[in-house]
């Protein structure tokens, strides 16, 4: 396992483990790589769509040669700042930083006078930059803008509400620890549940859709095997780091008709950031755990379902085009099927609630999968199908 770089290279080419490089955490590296993918498959489904005119421009106005605004300057002011305040503070406790990277970042620690430094440098230069580009008179253009023009938006809303739902969903699924230590839990970079960064994700964007008057159903069916794929991304992320989002011990026999590799079965996850399990003896470094017994490898059976999900959907979009939002709801039938299968062997708390004993994604994963037929139902029935 790779927790982060530093254990990477050491496996690559011999060297030491827990260096600088540890500040590069590899479940992070993935989790923006799997927003990168998103954004790109989005980005390219938006677009063929435009050109199958789906989607109709909308003119918007854009002025050039104006001087930057005092909203702008105070932005470029409040960038500065955090830039400064924590990075400064950063490399001051690097050796906290290796260790623990969100405990740093998210903290509000840091050091007032290059906060103040690096604001006064970002406003300045954005300042001096529009008052050189500044026009006599301001030219004012009509550009037509497609959604997919827009996807930078659209990444940046999904990416920070996803993570936002994620951590609060995953807060409330363990509430002794929230009220345990509220402020460890709620600034620490661990605990991150998939279906909360979903559904907030979803709302945040849906709300940003209606109000720049885009069609939703459409970019639903754009945004399907973008989020399945970036899903499979993401769980490799979480194997490779060994965030414990591993299954439940595997100590079955291993079945005759088994021709895979042996860690595809049962995996111990040596060097998980969690370092759970028992020592690794004869290595000293910060992540010395591995499991024991092992456990089924669930992120990497969830990584290939994801990118054979997000295949099926792209070979379906054209077969389905004349069904707007039915490509979405065929995505939460997949998504339901796999992932409340998934729970059956994955480790999660679990709730008993009139006889039934489930857990809090088991649950979301069921109501999706209705949601789902319900949808694929209704829209066949209105389309005449």
């Amino acid at each position: 396992m790779y927790p982060d770089l530093s254990y990477l290279f050491h496996d690559l080419i011999g060297t030491p483990v827990d260096n600088w490089l540890s500040i590069f955490k590899t479940f992070g590296l993935l989790l923006v790589l799997a927003i990168l993918s998103a954004a790109i498959i989005l980005y390219r489904e938006l677009k063929l769509k435009a050109e199958k005119g789906v989607f109709q421009p909308v003119k918007v106005k854009f002025e050039y040669g104006k001087p930057a605004g005092t909203g702008e300057l105070i932005s470029n002011a409040l960038w500065g700042f955090v830039l400064g305040y924590k990075g400064f503070y950063a490399i001051q406790h690097m050796e906290q930083l290796k260790q623990n990277a969100a405990e740093v970042l998210l903290s509000l620690d840091g050091t007032w006078w290059t906060g103040i430094a690096l604001a006064a440098l970002f406003a300045g230069g954005r300042y001096w930059e529009s008052k050189k580009k500044a026009l006599p008179q301001p030219r004012v253009e009509e550009r037509d803008v497609y959604p997919h023009d827009r996807i930078g938006d659209i990444t940046m809303i999904a990416a920070i509400f996803g993570v936002v739902g994620a951590k609060f969903f995953a807060v409330i699924e363990d509430i002794p620890t929230l009220l345990k230590d509220p402020a460890g839990t709620l600034l620490s970079g661990g605990g991150l549940a998939i279906y909360g960064g979903l559904i907030v994700g979803f709302l945040a964007v849906s709300y940003y859709l209606r109000r720049k008057q885009i069609p939703l159903l459409p970019v639903l069916d754009a945004v399907a095997p973008a989020l399945i794929i970036a899903y499979g991304v993401g769980r490799l992320g979480c194997h490779l780091a060994g965030d414990g989002d591993w299954g439940i011990a595997n100590t079955l026999p291993q079945p005759g008709w088994w021709f895979l590799p042996d860690w595809l079965w049962a995996y111990d996850y040596p060097h998980n950031v969690l370092n759970e399990g028992v020592i690794i003896e004869g290595f000293d470094g910060r992540y010395n755990h591995r499991l024991s017994p092992p456990a089924f490898p669930t992120p990497l059976y969830e990584t290939t379902a994801a990118f054979l999900i997000g295949g099926i959907l792209l070979a379906l979009r054209n077969k389905v085009a004349a069904y707007p939002g039915m490509l979405f709801f065929i995505y939460l039938i997949f998504n339901g099927f796999e992932r409340f299968w998934i729970e059956k062997i994955r480790v999660n708390p679990e709730y008993t609630n009139l006889g039934i004993t489930y857990t809090q994604a088991e649950l979301i994963a069921v109501v999706l999968f209705l949601i789902g037929v319900a949808g694929v139902v209704v829209i066949w029935r209105r389309r005449g199908g």
